[in-house]
C-alpha cells in the first residue's frame, strides 16, 4: 500500500514533521495496539451521571407550574436580547437582559448539558487532530455515523457525544455484536428514537392506565425499525412489518432510568421496566423467542448481528467509505465473508480492507466537511483550544455539525452529498482564514511532500501554488486543491 493511500484514504492525513510510513499496511495495523479509548482530551469532560442528573432536574422542574413560568420568562428575555442586539440598544442593556435570563438557576441543568456538548465536540476535534492512530479514529467516526443520533432533541443535548465515547470507542476494536448492544442500550439512542415511551398493549402498566383513563398506551416502533433498516440487516432485507412489530414488542421495557420511567439504577443508565414489557413469546423472521424480560430483545439483537444480511449491509457501507460511491462487488463479498466467518470481529474485517487492492485504486472519495476540517488542521498543525468554538461553527457552516445529522440515516457518504461550488468557496474562505492566522509560515511545496509522499502534485496544482502572492495563500490553495479535496 502506498504511503499516501494509508495516510489519507485510511487516516486523516499527515501532520508537520510526520514521516511517511515505509509499510502502509503495517502502519495501519500497528495502530490497533496503540489506540486510546479515552484520550487526554476527554479528561475535562463531565461524567454521564453528572449530565444525567442535570437533565433530569431540568426536566422535572419544567413540568411544574413554577418551571413552566421560568421557561416562559427565559424565552421572553432571550427574545428581548435578540431585539436589543439588532436594534440601537447598547451592549450593556443586552448583557443585563441575558444575565437576568441566566439567573433562572433551576434551568441551569440544560445549560450545563449544552456546555458539556460543546466541550465534547472540542474534545472530539482535538483527539482527531492529535491522534497517532488516525485509522482507528476514522473507524470510530464511521460507526458513530452508522449509529447516528442527533443532539437536536432537548433531552439529547448532553448524551449524543457520550454514546460515541462510551458505546463506540470501547468496542471499535472488538465485536460488532457488543458494539450493537452497547449502542442500543445507551440513553442517547433510546431517547433519540423515543423508546422509553413504548408500552406493550398487554403490559401491566397498560392495563392500569386503560382502567384509569379508558385508553391504551401505544407501541413505538422507531427503535426496532431503525435497528433493522439502518443498523443491521438493511432496508432491502426480508423482514416484514410484522417482524418490526414483534421486535418492537420485545423491546418494550427498555428505557432510561430517571427519564420517562423509574427503574433501578442511577439517572441516565439503561433500565428495564418490567411493567411496560409486552409479555409472552413472539415470532421474529420465522423464529420463536420465548425469553422473558429484556433478554428477549437481546436474543433478537444477537441473531440479527450474526446475520449474513447484516454482514453484506455493513460490508457495502465500509467498501463505499474507503473506495467510492459504487464499490466493487468482489470487495463487498470479501468483507462480508470476513465479517461472517469471524463472528463480527471488527479488526479482522479491517485487516481484510487493508489487504484489499481496491482502496488504493481510483480517484478516491470527496472529503466530507469533517474529513476536510480534520485533515486541514492536521496539515497546518493547528490544535483547537479547549474553549475555542470557532471550529464547531466552521463545521456548521460547511454543512456537517457534529452529532446533528438531522435523521437516523446519518450524514451522507456519497460525493454528491458534499461536492458543490458553494462547498469549495466555503472551504477556500476557511483555509485562507486559518493559513493567515498561522504563527509561522509553512512552505506549501514542503507540506505537499509531507501530505502526499509518493504522489507528486499535478502540473496545474503546482502552477497555481507557484503563482501565489504569499506563503499563506500558497498553503490555502494547496488545501483546496483536487489532491487535498479527495482522500
Amino acid at each position: 500500500m502506498r504511503a499516501t493511500t494509508a495516510l489519507n484514504r485510511f487516516g486523516y492525513g499527515a501532520r508537520p514533521g510526520d514521516k511517511a510510513p515505509s509499510d502502509g499496511a503495517g502502519w495501519l495495523e500497528a495502530q490497533f495496539n496503540r489506540f486510546q479509548v479515552r484520550p487526554a482530551a476527554f479528561s475535562r469532560l463531565a461524567s454521564r451521571d453528572q449530565i444525567a442528573d442535570a437533565i433530569v432536574a431540568y426536566r422535572d422542574f419544567t413540568r411544574t407550574p413554577e418551571g413552566k413560568a421560568a421557561l416562559g420568562e427565559r424565552r421572553e428575555a432571550a427574545q428581548a436580547a435578540k431585539h436589543a442586539a439588532l436594534g440601537s440598544a447598547s451592549h450593556t442593556a443586552t448583557n443585563n437582559l441575558m444575565q437576568k435570563n441566566a439567573a433562572l438557576a433551576k434551568l441551569d441543568g440544560y445549560d450545563f448539558a449544552t456546555q458539556q456538548n460543546a466541550m465534547q465536540i472540542i474534545a472530539r476535534i482535538q483527539s482527531a487532530v492529535e491522534t497517532d492512530t488516525p485509522f482507528v479514529e476514522r473507524m470510530v467516526h464511521f460507526w458513530a455515523n452508522h449509529f447516528a443520533v442527533s443532539a437536536d432533541k432537548r433531552l439529547m443535548i448532553g448524551f449524543a457525544g457520550l454514546m460515541e465515547f462510551e458505546a463506540i470507542r470501547p468496542h471499535v476494536l472488538g465485536r460488532f455484536e457488543d458494539m450493537l448492544i452497547a449502542v442500543e442500550q445507551h440513553p442517547a439512542m433510546l431517547l433519540y428514537l423515543d423508546q422509553p415511551q413504548s408500552i406493550g398493549r398487554d403490559s401491566a402498566l397498560a392495563k392500569r392506565v386503560s382502567k384509569r383513563a379508558g385508553k391504551l398506551p401505544g407501541l413505538n416502533e422507531n427503535l426496532a425499525r431503525e435497528i433493522l433498516e439502518l443498523h443491521t440487516l438493511g432496508a432491502r432485507s426480508d423482514y416484514t412489518q410484522a417482524d418490526i412489530i414483534a421486535f418492537a414488542q420485545a423491546l418494550t421495557g427498555w428505557g432510561v432510568s430517571g427519564i420517562f420511567q423509574k427503574t433501578a439504577g442511577a439517572n441516565g443508565r439503561f433500565g428495564f421496566a418490567a411493567a411496560r414489557h409486552e409479555p409472552g413469546a413472539r415470532t421474529f423472521m420465522g423464529k420463536t423467542y420465548g425469553q422473558s424480560g429484556e433478554d428477549q430483545a437481546l436474543a433478537i439483537l444477537r441473531d440479527v448481528a450474526a446475520s449474513r444480511a447484516t454482514a453484506i449491509h455493513l460490508a457495502t457501507k465500509l467498501a463505499r467509505h474507503f473506495t467510492g460511491d459504487e464499490p466493487e462487488p468482489a470487495l463487498v463479498t470479501r468483507l462480508a465473508e470476513s465479517f461472517h466467518q469471524s463472528g463480527g470481529h471488527l479488526p479482522t474485517v479491517y485487516r481484510t480492507l487493508i489487504e484489499a487492492p481496491e482502496p488504493g485504486e481510483g480517484i478516491g472519495k470527496f472529503k466530507s466537511p469533517w474529513d476536510w476540517t480534520i485533515s486541514t488542521l492536521r496539515a497546518i498543525g493547528k490544535v483547537p483550544d479547549q474553549t475555542d468554538r470557532s471550529f464547531e461553527r466552521t463545521l456548521w457552516l460547511n454543512g456537517q455539525p457534529v452529532w446533528r445529522p438531522g435523521s437516523p440515516n446519518g450524514f451522507g457518504d456519497l460525493d454528491a452529498d458534499w461536492a458543490s461550488p458553494s462547498a469549495l468557496i466555503q472551504r477556500l474562505e476557511t483555509a485562507s482564514r486559518w493559513s493567515v492566522g498561522l504563527k509561522s509560515a509553512i512552505d506549501a511545496r514542503a507540506l505537499a511532500h509531507t501530505l502526499f509522499p509518493d504522489q507528486p502534485l499535478s502540473d496545474d496544482t503546482s502552477e497555481v501554488i507557484s503563482g501565489a502572492d504569499s506563503a499563506g495563500q500558497a498553503v490555502s490553495l494547496l488545501l483546496v486543491s483536487p489532491e487535498f479535496l479527495r482522500r
